[in-house]
């Protein structure tokens, strides 16, 4: 990784009955708003990949996650001009309550085979192809 600083994120691939990904878009006032990408959000300090991922998805999406319904699938590193992110992804195919936009910000969902038409945040493009092969 090409920078000095470091950020940990953690995101969801959250996959529904149907085999779809949800993806949220990213709000005005945000680095690289109007991309798309994956939920979840930055590690904190002392906090496990798999317990940021719990938070985020709630603060999120307002749904509930365990360990029991989500695994982790891969994880890719990207480097931004001032940083660069160590990204864990996880699946998820359960959760208790109904997803909804908690932060207004705009959710889809998308079969893995399409979001390489979507302008997803390049530090998600490399987990697509992953996406593809595992979701089905």
């Amino acid at each position: 990784m090409g920078n000095s600083k470091i950020v940990m994120v953690s995101a969801a691939a959250m996959v529904d009955v149907d085999n779809r990904v949800l993806i949220a878009q990213r709000q005005e006032g945000k680095f690289m708003a109007g991309f798309w990408e994956f939920p979840g959000g930055k590690v904190e300090k002392d906090e496990l990949p798999n317990q940021c991922l719990v938070r985020e998805v709630g603060e999120e999406l307002g749904v509930n996650i365990t360990n029991s319904c989500f695994s982790p699938i891969t994880f890719t590193t990207y480097d931004y001009p001032d940083f660069s992110v160590l990204l864990f992804l996880y699946i998820c195919r359960e959760w208790e309550g109904f997803i909804q936009a908690r932060e207004g910000q705009v959710l889809k969902w998308h079969r893995p085979n399409d979001l390489s038409t979507i302008n997803m945040l390049p530090a998600d493009i490399p987990l697509i192809s992953y996406l593809r092969d595992t979701v089905s």
